[in-house]
């Protein structure tokens, strides 16, 4: 009779399941489908940037960094967000360096929130916001973006709405991922004043914030009025300089949302990779330029790719920024969006994401297909020769 004990997992990590990406990335493996499923690139970032990380290796920084991170990556961080947002941050307590984005939107929810808040997202959500808030025992009020001709938009009635006093948070993420939508100025400001009126904080992912497309600007909601003493900033260089596997975040804010942040960081990883900090300041201070030519190569691929679906009988909406182009199979002969990703990968075998995966209810996005478009222009030039044999 076996002695090993059950397992027992909480009701909050045992409602987490396996995401999608698990899916599909083995359904990729198994069929050799080209994988536009998961938002990673190719290529690698600038190699004077990859160079000054050798070099780190090489000569030292092998140890623990301080917990809030390296004095140059943090001071580069503080110079970035002033030269291009005119947002002022202390880089002793006013920035923290996570490892990656994702861990310092974690860390900001189970700071912040206790349970029984609510935490307001936009709907589809990349899929670690509502992970966080079930960690944290907290809900997620979500608020859809609807797509349409001109792409995805919001009804400001339906956030008011959704604001109950038991509301703690808005969770923003702009450029946004799984829609690829780009909020304007003018659905920043009406965020932030629900956000002001109600007095919440808001954490706003910017990963994305180098990769807008199509002369269209990014603007941070940290500089909108009322906003700098209740917003935390988070981003990273993974999406920016196509590093994603080096894990290097931030957090920005006033003292008092980086101290949360970091109360949970101490006591989960403690500290981000020693030898990548410095060289992730390198990028920031130096190779803010090189972003122009990743733009290019993402704006030519999200084109090819969308010619390609549109000749196929899908409805390409607008992919405003970041990795992800949004294709609608209504007038397919697969007009589910799940059975078409999965029948995709074994016909084509091309791999792509349904994006009711990251929406609390499938409708209106139950035909809604995500296509990531960052990687090489070769593999975007097989995928479409495969696509166009076969969808």
């Amino acid at each position: 009779m076996s002695t090993a004990p059950a397992s027992r997992p909480t009701r909050r990590a045992a409602g987490l399941g396996t995401s999608v990406f698990a899916e599909m990335t083995e359904l990729a493996v198994r069929t050799g489908a080209i994988n536009l499923g998961q938002g990673f690139p190719e290529d690698d970032g600038p190699r004077e940037v990859l160079a000054a990380a050798q070099h780190a290796l090489a000569h030292g920084s092998n140890q623990y960094p301080p917990l809030n991170g390296t004095r140059p990556l943090r001071e580069a961080i503080v110079r970035q967000r002033l030269r291009r947002h005119g947002t002022r941050y202390d880089p002793e307590t006013g920035v923290v360096v996570t490892s990656g984005a994702t861990e310092a939107v974690t860390a900001a929810v189970l700071g912040l929130c206790a349970a029984g808040d609510e935490v307001l997202v936009f709907d589809p959500a990349y899929d670690s916001y509502p992970a966080a808030a079930q960690l944290a025992g907290a809900r997620c009020r979500r608020v859809p973006l609807r797509p349409g001709p001109q792409g995805f938009g919001y009804d400001p009635d339906a956030l008011r709405a959704a604001v109950t006093p038991a509301c703690r948070m808005l969770l923003l993420n702009t450029p946004h991922n799984p829609t690829g939508k780009v909020f304007t100025t003018d659905e920043l400001a009406d965020i932030a004043e629900v956000c002001v009126r109600h007095d919440l904080v808001a954490v706003v992912d910017e990963v994305y914030e180098y990769l807008v497309h199509d002369g269209r600007r990014h603007h941070a909601l940290a500089a909108f009025e009322g906003m700098a003493d209740r917003t935390l900033t988070v981003s990273s260089a993974g999406k920016s300089y196509s590093l994603t596997g080096w894990k290097v975040g931030w957090a920005c804010g006033p003292a008092d949302l980086v101290t949360a942040v970091r109360a949970v960081k101490q006591y989960t990883t403690y500290a981000t990779a020693a030898p990548l900090q410095d060289a992730v300041a390198l990028a920031l201070d130096r190779y803010e330029p090189w972003t122009a030519g990743l733009r290019a190569v993402l704006r030519s691929n999200r084109d090819a790719l969308a010619d390609c679906l549109r000749a196929a009988g899908t409805t390409v909406l607008p992919a405003e920024g970041g990795y992800f182009l949004q294709a609608d199979v209504a007038g397919t002969d697969t007009p589910d969006a799940l059975e078409y990703c999965r029948a995709l990968a074994l016909r084509a075998r091309v791999v792509a994401i349904p994006t009711q995966v990251f929406a609390q209810r499938p409708d209106p996005y139950g035909s809604l297909v995500r296509f990531a478009f960052c990687k090489s222009p070769r593999t975007i030039a097989e995928a479409v020769a495969r696509l166009e044999g076969h969808v």
